[in-house]
């Protein structure tokens, strides 16, 4: 499948601009359940934060489960971030389900690429959008690895696909997502060689993303990484009801291209 321009007939009030520094970037990932709980919920959570850029999870388009509705068309609407990308995985209750971005930054391309998966289980992918930051372009990658528990050894092999993938791109890079597992498991530490856990750089990591029942301790399996072209500033998990996840917001500020670097990338 195809990663898709959702365009839809909604008409978009973009959201104002938060007054921030230049280089500051503020996103957000948050897996929503197909928006069970109500996308209303969902659009109040990511208003009341005011991100740039949103990696979503667990998101329908056209399905019976979401009553039709394109669910990325509805919270670009709902949230003011006219920008944005549904990448579907598989067809799901009669429509498409897969992962999206919302973006206040215009997206100047879109790739998407299928994980590695065992034969039979839900098919996965990880995508890829270049945003167009005041000028400057910006990767942004995102993905929802397979499911816990079990499947170690499959989350490892996408884990290795993503990392190679990310290696050949030049450009300041952010992986946003639900990765399934925890942060000394392997495939996080994989990840780990090349980007920055947002969380424990700004020692936010003591904070679960995934409530579990009675008094079991909550999981932290959703991630916002940064490679080196960015300084993490703070990160905080938000403890709404909105999903079965709690979303996990960072602030960032983008590095000054070096002079070297920038008459490179002029020259012809």
């Amino acid at each position: 499948m195809r990663p898709t321009l959702s365009s839809g007939v909604t008409p978009v009030a973009e959201a104002p601009r938060p007054a921030r520094d230049g280089g500051a970037l503020r996103v957000m990932t948050f897996n929503i359940q197909s928006g069970l709980r109500g996308l209303e919920q969902v659009a109040d959570v990511i208003r009341a934060e005011s991100p740039d850029v949103v990696a979503l999870q667990e998101v329908d388009v056209g399905s019976t489960r979401a009553r039709g509705e394109d669910q990325v068309e509805r919270l670009s609407a709902l949230t003011g971030l006219k920008y944005r990308a549904h990448f579907g995985t598989t067809q799901l209750y009669g429509g498409r389900y897969g992962i999206a971005l919302l973006s206040r930054h215009p997206l100047t391309s879109l790739a998407q690429y299928p994980l590695p998966t065992p034969r039979g289980a839900e098919p996965r992918t990880l995508a890829h959008a270049v945003l167009d930051v005041d000028g400057r372009e910006v990767s942004v990658y995102a993905t929802h690895l397979i499911r816990r528990p079990f499947n170690g050894a499959a989350r490892v092999r996408q884990s290795v696909f993503i990392a190679n993938l990310l290696a050949k791109d030049p450009r300041p890079r952010l992986l946003m997502g639900d990765l399934n597992d925890d942060p000394d498991s392997r495939p996080v530490r994989l990840l780990r060689r090349q980007l920055q856990d947002v969380a424990k750089v700004t020692h936010a990591d003591g904070v679960g993303t995934y409530p579990m029942p009675l008094f079991l301790p909550s999981l932290r399996i959703d991630y916002v990484m940064a490679c080196g072209a960015f300084t993490p500033v703070a990160s905080r998990v938000l403890r709404v009801g909105a999903s079965d996840h709690y979303p996990v917001v960072a602030d960032l500020r983008l590095k000054p291209v070096a002079p070297a670097a920038a008459t490179a990338a002029s020259a012809p």
